[in-house]
């Protein structure tokens, strides 16, 4: 008896370490659905689940006597003051916000003009802020106004304002980190050096519009990075990241390396845009110039209609140049090459 019991439990043990080993093995992806999912409801904030979309076509009215592209109706309470207007470029959606909404706005109110730009258009309740949100078919500046309760708005190509357009994209975020090395990680790098070249374009008084993928700790998709590129008419995509060994081990090796379309033929091509960035980013650094990189198996390389440069700016993986990257006088060397390598390429033709 005292055996079989003895059978019993050591079987009954076995199953639970089996079924401890296969949840174990599903946790890594528990924690990333779990990351995901509270990163989708930072973003949604208190929106009401339930958005109301429109097709464009048949809710917007046909009208070609308005001083603007669009007119859209508010209530009559509100003021100028009362209204916020955001334009996600990575989206392509703007977004405008207004005090006291209401579950029908679509019934209480019109909206006329152009459907041209607008892709679709939905409506939601942002806790007690009502919110219309217009994804457009590509990246536009807005210009609008406030008069009689509606909002008149003009939908307008970058290059109609613009001299020159650049995307410049920070590698990774939020919870892909990248290469992580010594409590570092690859986000964290790309960003601040990104935030460097942003501080130079702020400064600079030509008329050149720098559109960026990220500012902060965020993720957006490959195809956000790239289209913004792409639906912008980018003259050019810069994107910045740091090296990694293969192994992931630290090794000697270190260095500047830059990846580009080999499919792009152009006359100012990628390749081009590559070797500019290459000189000037190694020679701001005094780093190793580890030449070009053929990248094409890369998504937002292989998918760019603008002209684009990966630039690797240094290893994780050398102890050294790990120091240098997440040093934030190096960081201001970085984004000062990648600065005068768009300058050179813009004096190039691009």
């Amino acid at each position: 008896m005292d055996e079989i019991v003895l059978k019993w439990i050591t079987a009954f043990a076995g199953a639970l370490t089996v079924i401890a080993c296969i949840s174990f093995s599903f946790l890594p992806d528990m924690h990333e659905r779990a990351v995901l999912a509270a990163e989708q409801e930072k973003e949604v904030g208190n929106a009401n689940p339930v958005t109301v979309s429109k097709n464009p076509e048949e809710l917007v009215e046909k009208s070609d006597d308005l001083d603007a592209q669009l007119k859209i109706e508010l209530p009559r309470e509100l003021s100028a003051k009362s209204l916020r207007i955001e334009n996600n470029y990575v989206t392509q959606t703007v977004y405008i916000r207004f005090d006291g909404g209401m579950e029908d706005y679509f019934e209480r109110y019109s909206i006329r003009g152009s459907c041209d730009h607008i892709a679709s258009l939905s409506y939601y309740m942002d806790g007690k802020e009502g919110v219309i949100a217009l994804k457009l078919d590509r990246v536009y500046e807005i210009k609008n106004h406030f008069k009689n309760h509606s909002l008149y708005m003009d939908f307008v190509d970058p290059h109609d304002i613009y001299d020159k357009v650049v995307v410049v994209d920070a590698g990774h975020g939020s919870h892909v980190p990248g290469a992580v090395k010594l409590g570092v990680s690859e986000k964290d790098i790309d960003l601040a050096i990104v935030l460097q070249l942003k501080k130079l374009f702020d400064e600079d008084e030509r008329n050149i519009r720098v559109y960026y993928t990220r500012t902060a700790d965020t993720n957006p998709t490959l195809d956000q990075r790239v289209q913004l590129a792409n639906k912008s008419d980018a003259d050019l995509f810069i994107s910045v990241h740091s090296n990694s060994d293969a192994t992931g081990n630290f090794t000697r090796v270190k260095g500047t390396q830059v990846m580009y379309s080999e499919s792009d033929d152009t006359e100012l091509s990628s390749k081009k845009l590559a070797k500019i960035c290459l000189d000037y980013v190694s020679s701001s650094l005094n780093s190793r110039s580890r030449g070009l990189l053929p990248g094409d198996e890369i998504y937002i390389i292989r998918t760019s209609k603008a002209p684009v440069a990966l630039i690797e700016v240094g290893f994780m993986t050398n102890y050294e140049e790990l120091d240098n990257l997440n040093d934030p006088k190096y960081q201001k060397k970085a984004a000062q090459g990648i600065y005068d390598a768009i300058n050179e390429a813009f004096e190039e033709g691009y």
